[in-house]
């Protein structure tokens, strides 16, 4: 399988494709919840980065050493960089103000236009939910010239939050989502690599499958082969109604 973009050789992006900045909570959070989406964004030509914040090291199955290398993998076949950082551990994780600024201190390097975190709903792993909530805040204080605890980079301030659900469990019923047409058998092709790049996770549970199921599901929804719904976290804008795409409703 060849990856769609390699993530170390410098691509020519128009003005509008400002980096994507993903979050996820354990190594392969990214992607099974919106992994066609990040394949699909890289295709276009969008920079996309990874930022893991633990290890898995409280997994039942596969080494910490193991899911990190997993994880590489899989980002160099959706042509995303990626990069760990260490919070509280896997399992461990609580909302501390301490993690919102180191959150926010990465949003202002990759400096991106989009940013994808996990869904706070709190019905499925405690991780994600939290980091869910950190990464809103990380990107409001990110913004904040003022806040002496953020140095380095300057300010920045980002286009658009989405949350992804790793999970059916995990998708929010307060939220209207936006879909994602991922149809293109190269995104499905390459999403698929990918999950099974996580080869200590996809031999325990059949993950591969459910996430390909939920995507036909929400595709036949939408009038299209697969989809991936994203949920915003504030209402979006648009220049005109020319921008808003096409209503989902099939049924």
């Amino acid at each position: 399988m060849t990856q769609l973009t390699d993530p170390m050789k410098p691509t020519l992006r128009s003005p509008e494709l400002a980096p994507l900045l993903a979050f996820g909570a354990h190594p392969d959070d990214i992607e099974f919840g919106c992994g066609g989406v990040i394949a699909s964004e890289t295709h276009a030509g969008r920079k996309v980065h990874f930022v893991v914040c633990s290890r898995g090291e409280a997994g039942t199955d596969g080494t910490p050493k193991q899911r990190v290398a997993e994880a590489k993998k899989s980002a160099g076949l959706l042509g995303a960089t990626i990069e760990f950082i260490k919070l509280d551990g896997d399992a461990r994780l609580e909302i501390r103000t301490a993690h919102a600024h180191k959150l926010a201190e990465i949003i202002r390097r990759v400096s991106p236009g989009t940013v994808l975190a996990p869904t706070l709903v709190e019905n499925q792993h405690p991780d994600h939910g939290r980091l869910g909530k950190l990464v809103r805040d990380a990107a409001r204080l990110a913004r904040f010239g003022g806040l002496k605890e953020l140095r380095g980079p300057p300010p920045h301030t980002i286009q658009k939050l989405f949350f992804y659900a790793v999970t059916p469990e995990a998708e929010p019923t307060n939220i209207t989502p936006i879909f994602i047409d991922i149809s293109r058998p190269e995104f499905v092709s390459v999403w698929t690599a990918a999950m099974k790049a996580h080869a200590t996770q996809v031999s325990a549970r059949n993950y591969i499958e459910l996430q390909l199921i939920r995507a036909r599901l929400l595709g036949a929804r939408t009038g299209v082969d697969h989809a991936i719904a994203l949920f915003p976290n504030e209402p979006l804008l648009f220049g005109s109604l020319a921008q808003t795409g096409l209503g989902a409703r099939r049924f």
